[in-house]
């Protein structure tokens, strides 16, 4: 049997006689359909920080044991509500809107990674292409984990390929560092 190509949710499937797969986002204990060289990790500076100033990181990237595992599959930058949420890199917006409560912008970009803020009301639209620095939206306040007091909001800052989650901070500019002359 042929298979069938679809668009689903943004993302193409494979409809076959044994069932149906999504590229780039394996069943857990399955082979994966491509090669591990397209998963590799992103490089480093090839994203922006999304927050012009952040005081810090609240909570950090945890790759948890097991698909279904604990973990944190990003990173809490801490931040203040209302502030402006910038893309990390140019691409095209996937989403924005809610994800069952929660305000969630998700930006994919020409290198396969996708890039996700949240909680982030949104001044963007899906289908719009944006620019590396570009407004995504605002920092809502009340991120779960998030310190109470200061700051009064976090942003949850992801980054994927397919499947496979990796520390956004990673691939963050390495800082310039200079030794001085005693």
């Amino acid at each position: 049997m042929r298979p069938l190509r679809l668009l689903a949710l943004g993302s193409a499937a494979t409809i076959t006689a044994l069932g149906v797969r999504f590229p780039g986002n394996a069943v857990p204990g399955a082979p994966s359909p491509t090669s591990t060289a397209a998963h590799a990790a992103p490089v480093a500076g090839s994203l922006s920080p999304p927050l012009s100033s952040s005081s810090g990181i609240a909570n950090n990237f945890h790759l948890p044991a097991g698909y279904y595992g604990p973990g944190h599959r990003g990173v809490d930058l801490l931040g203040r509500a209302g502030q402006h949420v910038h893309a990390a890199a140019a691409g095209v917006v996937v989403h924005a809107g809610n994800v069952v409560d929660r305000p969630v912008v998700s930006v994919e970009h020409r290198n396969g990674t996708r890039t996700t803020y949240e909680p982030v009301r949104p001044t963007v639209s899906p289908g719009e292409r944006v620019a590396r620095g570009q407004a995504l939206g605002r920092l809502a306040g009340g991120h779960p984990g998030c310190p109470a007091n200061p700051p009064e909001a976090c942003l949850h800052w992801g980054l994927r390929r397919g499947d496979e989650y990796f520390d956004p901070l990673r691939a963050l500019p390495a800082p310039e560092v200079r030794l001085l002359p005693w």
